[in-house]
């Protein structure tokens, strides 16, 4: 620092030093250090004491008094000396003669207001409700309402503003004060934020506390007297948290007898003992206070049960300031069910305890409960007691993009509480939100939502040229721009006017000359334009300077860039001062360029001129914009010209690109409702044209597509975004606006508060809510001029007013500078909107409110947004074909005579299947799979399809699931009924031993896996079905494409999906947000707001296997819109707008899958020539390897103590798998398929089925594992075998067991741990599916056992994730190290790392196993399968860490075409980077190829001589 204290600067060349030089530490934003780049310092004095710092600054120019806030925090927090000092910048301003006394107060007054509010609130209030006005040059009149304050605070005020107008700025200033009488009204004003209301809480607390002196003494109390209350903080801090658990919970020996843990008669408290502290604010506890009081609503209720067998609840209460968490320790599961009924999300308490740092989580917490008692709600909730009440017609949802941040079904809800007779769902561009607002009304009665979008509307109606009158291009053209203090054509002011006139393409004459504005010209003006006051001090006013710039341009055509902007200033100033309305025929070259250049994504003026080769100097100064922008016209001729455009006339023509035109032309905000169905149609093909058509960062509407599917629709003016409300801040003309005004059904006006940050902006001319309530009042106006309905409209983009933080939030974390400053964007209830629109007159407050919103609302008729039928797709005679498949089958399998359980199954199984119209769902499967296997891929079957025989016959499935069986192929002999087969009923078949058929001795087939068929459809077959495939990775896209060939071109979609901020994301979103603004927060609390931020949208996707399927003769948009994936304009995949959820009932969806295990065994048939159908299912090695590595011939210690040979095995591989191998110790491939239910399943194994396994309580075979096994054990208790399915299916889907189900269970002996064991479920696993995928898995296993090379080639092919060349292809000794080292870091590994170390585990097993691999050869490598040569692994390209796929393709590709002659042609022909050649010849790839061709070619020569 350069500055010493009490020091004034020296003056050099008359000037003070510059503040930067003073400070040169100094550092800001961009904009701060150019707004103070030219301050000068005066001189910096301290006080003796050196607690008080002031720096005294002199400029030019006024600084906002923000600006000056940030430079006195910069002084505290940039420089040491000051951090502890009371630092104030004391302002000096020489201004220009531009500046007056009114024009200072009107530029100067929210610096004012800024510097008022931050040292006096009532003197802040008082200016700002003051009515300012000048009744001379030097004297401010302030009319402010009478009072005592007033009165009190007036002469202080007086002095502070002459202190700014004269000490401050040199202006000499009298006052006048006027007094004002106010008449004050009673009025019910509406409470409008969320209150923490303590007067509910003492009424409560008074009842607690007489219902509790009924049990105890209480004299004081029963004399009436005001009982004593304890301190919110009682006592020191208890430090051994333990002592203070036994205290509260009693010892060993109470736990062994019940003993309540509520000990109060107060009803109201629900554990402890009653107190009657008052409670302290959760903000502001930051530190351990001992015993205190806290209150709130719980959330988060979580029970665990802790080894001692004591019950651990915890939950967290938040009072909306912040959150805590609570632990409560329960001795019993009595003292739980004593509280577990009370202490419930939602419940507002009071809760008494010792506040301290919790050891686990390191923050403050409460524990040693002593007492928790419940309160009443202390938020105040508003109503709306309007008789009428109004209809929001502008309202977002988390469906728009990253902007609305409440559930549409919260919505829907509130506005139906309040009695609203409907609500308009308008998301930004996107009708996502219609499926869950349709569930959420379809439980309501006698309410409508409106379904609507507020769309991105582009004006592609308007003509190339303004007024073309045939000109050619040889006629007069004058190209000018303008420099302007802002962009209001009615309030800003003419700097600069710069023109070059032209005829027959030759410049002949210029026009160019400053004008004076009269006012001071903005900074931000200044800095763009370099032009400041003392430029335009001694300039001619806009009055001389605009009829010479007039008669100019007369008879001449006006170009311009830009020129809606310089023509409509030109108009604008020639009607105010000259009282006429000129008419130019006028070009504007951003319009043209917008045709001829639509490979640019910008058209500013350098953009256009860079891109048509026209030098641009001293941008942004009239004259030389004008020189560059008549450059860049002439060029345009040209590019005209050789389209056979020789006129103005002619140019029109160019619009026929109206696409691209579109997508770069600006857009406005415009509300489109559907009136019915109809309306709802066009509204979805509106949707599909703009995403897939029409998409430019932005779905946009065009004009021209708007009218051509405009039936059914009311069209809306939207908010300050429409174009409506921006022609008017722009001062457009009454024939445009007019023009406007036609085109909307409704005009919308809203909040002032919505619109308020035009006051704070520099680029808009509103300065006060006055301007905004003129502008509102105008739109009214222009209703009633041309008939259109007014309505009052929210803009709806959070539910309540505290919801506001979640917006603030979410857009912070986008990096909108603006987050803090949340516009009131809330759902208002009828008064609040009466009271906002209070200056419009109570009649007319009322009419745009409730009346003209409860009119649009009635035009819409009560709509679905998704058709209720079901429409699946026609495949004719699909009931025969699928018949006549499955008996063909069953006869070549099971012979001519089918055996009875065959043939009754099958019967049974298909007209269940045909009589609910699923037959077309099995022809389509059967279609799809023997698509795939006559080109050569398995496909594995997903869910319960393999529950069904006719999946089965239909060759959809290889899971057979009849009971186990021996059929013998050669003569049909079959034995389903024999005591030998019965023992593996519930079994599979394939572990049955193995025998030859009695009758012609051929070894018989073991058959079945014992699944019923009810699985899958349901006992009376009204079980939605839903059949997915797993195909190869390789082959899904042919099966997608496949679908094509079955339905029709454009018959199939791909299933869409939306996604959303995701919890974690949520999370860290709070966390920076707080962090950022030195905001200390409790974990608790940030999870509490991070839900409120969790589930808006982000974008879109697709499933990863989903294809919906449209039946020919309908039309999409008669269901959902349509889009690109992700919006993405490059991919030729169009996806169901529609998350795929919300139409699956009525469109049928496919799963068409990838997979890598039908690959996987793919690339094992090719390299073994087994077919993996004819590997046998009961093979004792591959068996063995779910015991021990026997079968690979290692042991544990070979492989770093892996107990198992099933490293690498799908299903199996995983540590977790293998550790539930090692638990459950199967011995048969049933017990497999059990493993993989569990594997699968959600809280079935741990804490489940492990603990009743490992405790002797239930066997691998009896314990639940697939949701099968809890139908088939019921039916076999003798239960109902409809509720037995039912059950099934409410434990498969983690609902548990309804009142009344444990109890049937118990009637028909169903032991205990079994029913707690389905309590515990949340997803279940279905049998089939298991079989399906442990099928495979066995094939891979059994080549692993037998088939090593191919196997370890496959898997590193396929399933490796992170296979490093470097890592694993050097040798056994360097393999071991790293992942010596890589165990070592275990707990700190990266993804990636942990990868590595999955697949490094199995390079370890496959050296054990005497296995080598080859260094990569260049000619011989593949680019990404490994190969076996010579008995060895040959890995591929890209092995090779930090080359991809790409690359390796074309260095393989490269290869192919012959030698390399030097290391420069290897990087020509693979386009290889430097670093890329640098690391091949590294690991010695390139062997010894010289640097370049040179020494080859010279050996060429030689060897030719």
């Amino acid at each position: 620092m350069l500055l010493s204290m009490n020091s004034t600067i020296g003056r050099n060349s008359e000037r003070y030093m510059k503040l930067f030089d003073a400070f040169p530490t100094l550092e800001f934003n961009e904009d701060t250090m150019d707004i103070l780049a030219d301050v000068e310092v005066i001189k910096v004095t301290t006080n003796s004491a050196k607690t008080r710092l002031r720096v005294y600054i002199l400029s030019k120019r006024l600084i906002p008094k923000q600006t000056i806030f940030t430079l006195e925090a910069g002084f505290r927090k940039q420089l040491p000396p000051f951090r502890t000092m009371d630092i104030h910048v004391v302002e000096k301003y020489e201004l220009s003669s531009q500046y007056t006394q009114e024009k200072l107060w009107g530029i100067y007054r929210d610096s004012i207001l800024d510097e008022l509010k931050a040292e006096s609130i009532f003197d802040y209030d008082l200016l700002k409700k003051a009515n300012v006005r000048f009744t001379a040059a030097d004297r401010m009149e302030l009319t402010v309402a009478d009072g005592t304050i007033a009165r009190d605070r007036m002469q202080g005020l007086r002095e502070y503003l002459h202190m700014v107008f004269f000490d401050r700025c040199g202006f000499e200033i009298g006052f006048d004060v006027i007094f004002k009488e106010v008449k004050h009204e009673a009025k019910d004003t509406p409470v409008v934020h969320m209150e923490l209301s303590a007067s509910e809480e003492n009424i409560a607390d008074e009842k607690a506390g007489d219902a509790d002196a009924a049990q105890h003494e209480a004299p004081a109390a029963a004399k009436g007297a005001e009982p004593k209350k304890d301190s919110a903080v009682t006592g020191r801090l208890r430090t051994d948290a333990k002592t203070a658990d036994r205290k509260n919970q009693g010892g060993k020996d109470e736990a062994k007898s019940f003993r309540s843990v509520k000990m109060s008669g107060n009803p109201d408290v629900i554990y402890g003992k009653d107190f009657d502290d008052e409670a302290v604010e959760l903000a502001s506890i930051t530190h351990e206070i001992g015993e205190g009081v806290i209150r709130g609503k719980i959330r988060g209720v979580e029970i665990k049960e802790l080894r001692t067998g004591k019950q651990l609840m915890t939950f967290t209460v938040t009072d909306f300031t912040d959150s805590m968490s609570v632990k409560i320790f329960l001795n019993s599961k009595e003292n739980l069910d004593e509280v577990k009924g009370d202490i419930v999300d939602g419940t507002f308490v009071k809760i008494k305890g010792v506040i301290a740092m919790d050891s686990w989580s390191k923050e403050i917490a409460v524990s040693s409960v002593r007492g928790i008692k419940k309160i009443p709600d202390f938020t105040t909730k508003r109503v709306d007691n309007a008789e009428k009440k109004r209809v929001e017609l502008h309202c977002h949802t988390k469906m728009s993009d990253m902007d609305g941040v409440s559930e549409v079904s919260d919505i829907v809800k509130q506005a139906a509480k309040w009695g609203m007779p409907a609500i308009a769902i308008t998301d930004h561009g996107v009708c996502q939100a219609f499926p869950d607002a349709n569930h959420t009304v379809e439980k309501l009665k006698d309410f409508k939502v409106i379904y609507g979008v507020e769309a991105y509307l582009v004006d592609d109606l308007k003509s190339l040229i303004e007024n073309p009158a045939g000109q050619t291009f040889d006629d007069t053209y004058v190209v000018f721009d303008l420099e302007t203090t802002g962009f209001s054509s009615e309030h800003d002011k003419i700097i600069e006017i710069g023109a070059v006139k032209y005829q027959n393409r030759k410049r002949v004459e210029s026009f160019s000359c400053f004008v004076n504005p009269e006012i001071p010209i903005p900074f931000r003006i200044e800095k763009l334009t370099g032009i400041n006051d003392s430029m335009v001090i001694d300039a001619e006013s806009i009055e001389t300077v605009l009829p010479k710039f007039i008669e100019f341009c007369e008879g001449a055509v006006l170009v311009a860039h830009n020129a809606e902007f310089d023509s409509g200033f030109i108009k604008a100033k020639a009607k105010q001062i000259m009282g006429i309305d000129k008419e130019y025929t006028v070009v504007d070259t951003v319009a043209l360029a917008r045709v001829l250049l639509p490979q640019l994504n910008r058209y500013k003026l350098d953009t256009v001129a860079k891109a048509v080769g026209v030098s641009l100097e001293n941008h942004h100064r009239a004259v030389d914009d004008a020189d560059c922008c008549a450059g860049i016209f002439i060029k345009f001729m040209g590019m005209m010209e050789e389209r056979g455009i020789n006129n103005l006339d002619e140019v029109e023509s160019l619009a026929d690109a109206r696409e691209n035109i579109v997508k770069k032309l600006p857009s406005y905000h415009a509300i489109i409702l559907a009136k019915n169905d109809v309306g709802r149609t066009n509204l979805y093909r509106l949707t599909s044209m703009a995403h897939l058509k029409y998409f430019n960062r932005r779905p946009r509407v065009p004009k021209s597509e708007l009218l051509k599917h405009r039936e059914g629709l009311i069209l809306g003016s939207a908010c300050e975004a429409g174009e409506l409300y921006r022609a008017i801040l722009d001062n457009k003309s009454e024939q445009d606006i007019a023009r406007l005004v036609e085109f909307y059904d409704y005009l919308e006006i809203q909040p002032l508060g919505n619109n308020h940050f035009m006051i704070d902006s520099e680029d808009i001319w509103v300065s006060s809510e006055q301007d905004l309530i003129n502008i509102n009042k105008k739109i009214v106006s222009l209703g009633e001029q041309f008939g259109k309905p007014v309505v009052a409209t929210c803009d709806v983009h959070f539910l309540n007013p505290e919801d506001e933080v979640y917006r603030r939030i979410i857009m912070a974390g986008q990096g909108f500078d603006d987050a803090d400053h949340q516009a009131p964007l809330y759902l208002h209830t009828t008064e609040e909107m009466l009271e906002e629109f209070q200056y419009l007159g109570n009649d007319k407050a009322y009419e745009v409110v409730v009346e003209n919103t409860n009119m649009i609302a009635d035009m819409c008729e009560k709509i679905s947004p998704v058709r209720p039928d079901k429409c699946p797709p026609v495949i004719e005679n699909s009931d025969e074909t699928l018949r006549k498949i499955c008996y063909t089958t069953a006869h070549e399998m099971y012979g001519e005579n089918l055996p009875e359980i065959v043939t009754e199954r099958l019967e049974r199984e298909l007209n269940s299947i045909i009589s609910n119209g699923y037959s077309v769902m099995y022809i389509i499967a059967q279609k799809l799979v023997w698509k795939s296997n006559e080109d050569g891929y398995l496909v594995g079957s997903r869910g319960s399809v393999g529950s069904s025989l006719a999946a089965t016959m239909a060759g959809i499935t290889e899971v057979n699931p009849l009971p186990p069986h021996y059929l013998c192929k050669k003569c049909f002999y079959c034995d389903f009924d024999s005591e030998e087969v019965k023992k593996f009923s519930g079994g599979a078949g394939c572990d049955m031993p193995d025998k030859v058929c009695p009758n012609c001795g051929e070894p018989l087939t073991k058959q079945g896996f014992d699944i019923p068929f009810e699985t899958f459809l349901g006992f009376k077959g009204n079980k939605e079905p839903d059949i997915d495939l797993n195909f190869s990775g390789e082959y899904q896209s042919k099966a997608h494409s496949y679908t094509e060939v079955i339905f029709g071109k454009g018959q199939t979609f791909k299933a869409g999906t939306v996604g959303t901020v995701a919890d974690k994301t949520a999370y860290g979103y709070v966390r920076k947000y707080f962090e950022e603004r030195g905001i200390t927060k409790r974990d608790s609390e940030i999870v509490r707001i991070a839900e409120g931020c969790t589930g808006i949208r982000r974008s879109t996707g697709q499933h990863p296997g989903g294809i919906i399927v449209l039946p020919i003769g309908e039309e999409i948009h008669t269901f959902t819109p349509i889009q690109h994936p992700a919006n993405d304009m490059t991919t030729n995949i169009v996806t169901t707008h529609f998350d795929y959820h919300s139409i699956d009932h009525n469109l049928l969806k496919l799963d068409i899958l990838g997979h890598d295990d039908p690959t996987m065994i793919r690339m094992l048939q090719d390299l073994t020539g087994i077919d993996p159908k004819t590997i046998p299912l009961d093979s004792p090695e591959v068996m063995s390897l779910f015991k021990d590595t026997s079968a690979l011939g290692i042991t544990p210690d070979d492989i770093g103590g892996t107990k198992l040979g099933a490293l690498g095995i799908p299903e199996f591989g995983t540590d977790f798998a293998m550790q539930m191998v090692i638990d459950a110790k199967p011995t048969c491939f049933a017990d497999l398929v059990r493993i993989s239910g569990l594997s699968h399943g959600t809280d079935v194994w741990l804490g489940n089925a492990q603990t009743l396994i490992m405790s002797g309580v239930a066997t691998i075979s009896t314990a639940i594992c697939c949701r099968d096994d809890i139908m088939i054990y019921l039916i076999g208790k003798g239960m109902d075998k409809e509720l037995s399915f039912t059950i099934m299916e409410s434990v498969r889907k983690g609902k548990g067991l309804k009142d009344g189900w444990p109890e049937q269970m118990r009637e028909h002996d169903v032991p205990q741990w079994y029913i707690d064991s389905c309590l515990k479920i949340k997803y279940m696993f279905p049998k089939a599916h298991a079989a399906a995928y442990v099928m495979m898995a066995w094939r891979i296993a059994y080549c692993k056992v037998f088939y090593p090379l191919a196997y370890y080639a496959a898997y590193f092919s396929i399933r490796a994730t992170a296979f490093s060349y470097e890592l694993m292809c050097m040798g056994k000794e360097k393999l071991d190290y790293y992942i010596a080292d890589y165990k070592k870091r275990s707990d700190s590994l990266s993804k990636k790392e942990e990868d590595t170390l999955k697949d490094m585990r199995l390079v370890q097993e496959m050296y054990a196993r005497g296995l080598e691999f080859l260094p990569i050869d260049l000619y011989k490598s593949h680019s990404r399968n490994f190969q076996i040569v010579d008995g060895k692994l040959l890995p591929p390209f890209n092995s090779i860490d930090g080359l991809g796929d790409v690359a390796a393709e074309l260095i393989m590709n490269a290869a192919e075409h012959g030698p390399f002659l030097s290391r420069d042609d290897f990087q020509t022909r693979t386009k290889a980077s430097k670093t890329v050649v640098a690391l091949l010849g590294d690991l010695g790839i390139l062997g010894d190829l010289p640097e370049s061709n040179q020494l080859s070619l010279f050996d060429g020569l030689l060897s030719g001589m």
